[in-house]
């Protein structure tokens, strides 16, 4: 058995999944939709518009104060512009910080097994956090940073276009839908969110924790494939 396959098998026991299925729609991997030409004239083509709003964000933001509290780099997002699927997390941690990509700590590599998990990879997603600098020690980011830093989110939203968004952990759902309500009452619940079905689910780096929640994030996925499909 091959260390990839084993380490696939050994995340769905921990999701407390019984077995494999064998039919061929759970074997297949989705391969990313061939890019359209980028046109000349077309300034709204998502690989073009996301670059704008990175440049208008800038290489050394400093809208807010986390520019002056240790953030190493800005966090902006990568994966696919045409994804149908979008994760949103809260902001970038100390590994993101100097590697300058969303998740890609321990908790980032957990959030690739999940993706895996429902048939996608990595590079079919898109992902971006609502905060793109790291707050120092990890803390929750304040309302005037979120201030500053949403718009730019929204502007990946909108270009992305994605039909699915999945909002990890309660920092990233309460923001975007405007809620106090804990994660608990408001996970693997669907929400309208600018043309899109957006759907609360606990951060990875919460199952690092409380690896019980792994079968609660799993039906959530699952819910999240149908909807991908058309189901």
């Amino acid at each position: 058995m091959s260390e990839q396959l084993k380490a696939h098998l050994e995340f769905f026991e921990e999701l407390g999944i019984e077995g494999v299925r064998l039919e061929p729609e759970w074997r297949a991997r989705r391969e990313p939709e061939p890019s359209e030409p980028i046109e000349p004239n077309e300034p709204n083509e998502p690989v073009i518009a996301l670059q704008v709003i990175r440049d208008d964000l800038g290489a050394d933001c400093s809208r807010c104060k986390l520019h002056t509290l240790g953030r190493t780099q800005v966090v902006f997002g990568v994966g696919n512009p045409n994804a149908d699927l979008m994760f949103v997390g809260e902001a970038p941690g100390a590994d993101e910080d100097i590697q300058g990509e969303p998740f890609v700590g321990r908790a980032g590599q957990l959030l690739t097994k999940i993706i895996e998990a429902i048939g996608l990879r990595r590079e079919d997603v898109y992902i971006a956090n609502v905060i793109k600098c790291r707050p120092p020690g990890n803390r929750n980011p304040e309302p005037d940073e979120v201030e500053q830093c949403e718009p730019f989110l929204f502007r990946q939203i909108d270009t992305v276009k994605p039909k699915v968004i999945v909002a990890l952990g309660k920092f990233a759902a309460q923001c975007l839908l405007r809620s106090n309500d804990p994660i608990t009452r408001i996970r693997g619940r669907e929400f309208k969110y600018r043309d899109a079905i957006l759907i609360p689910t606990y951060h990875p780096a919460y199952l690092l924790r409380t690896p019980s929640a792994k079968r609660e994030v799993w039906e959530d996925m699952k819910r999240v494939r149908a909807i991908l499909q058309g189901e």
